[in-house]
């Protein structure tokens, strides 16, 4: 375990079930340390063929490692059904960057370049140069 706090930025998403999937995936988030949401995002599908998906991010601060954070989100993934590959995505849950502050992220090489269903909730709540996008685009917010 890490000595300090480590904050993660996090994107989430599913196309199927999403109301009961994000309702799982936020309890189970909040049980990992300080987390704040984005409003949810109903944004198509990136590449149009499978139905549009529920989109938000979050922040969490947590005393556990990168590769401790990975693991546990591949395992919610599972636990919501998740079958790759798959156009039927029950929940996608990405670590986007981490760092001991908002001003001091690595971002996830893996996850470069940032795609806009990531960086319209991302945005929401971390003001960052990289998260900038055309905000005359406008979706639609989901309320749960």
């Amino acid at each position: 375990m890490n000595a300090t706090e480590t904050i993660f930025a996090l994107a989430l998403a599913s196309n199927v079930q999403q109301l009961e999937n994000f309702n799982f995936a936020y309890t189970q988030i909040a049980s990992l340390g300080a987390v704040e949401f984005s409003s949810i995002y109903e944004i198509p599908c990136r590449d149009g063929v499978g139905a549009d998906y529920w989109n938000s991010a979050c922040l969490l601060k947590s005393h556990l490692s990168v590769d401790e954070i990975i693991d546990l989100l591949k395992k919610l993934e599972q636990q919501s059904g998740r079958v790759r590959p798959s156009h039927h995505i029950s929940l996608d849950i990405d670590v986007i960057a981490w760092g001991e502050s908002l001003e001091h992220m690595q971002f996830n090489p893996k996850k470069l370049p940032l795609a806009l269903d990531v960086k319209i909730p991302l945005y929401e709540i971390w003001k960052t140069q990289i998260l900038q996008y055309d905000q005359k685009r406008r979706f639609p917010i989901i309320h749960i």
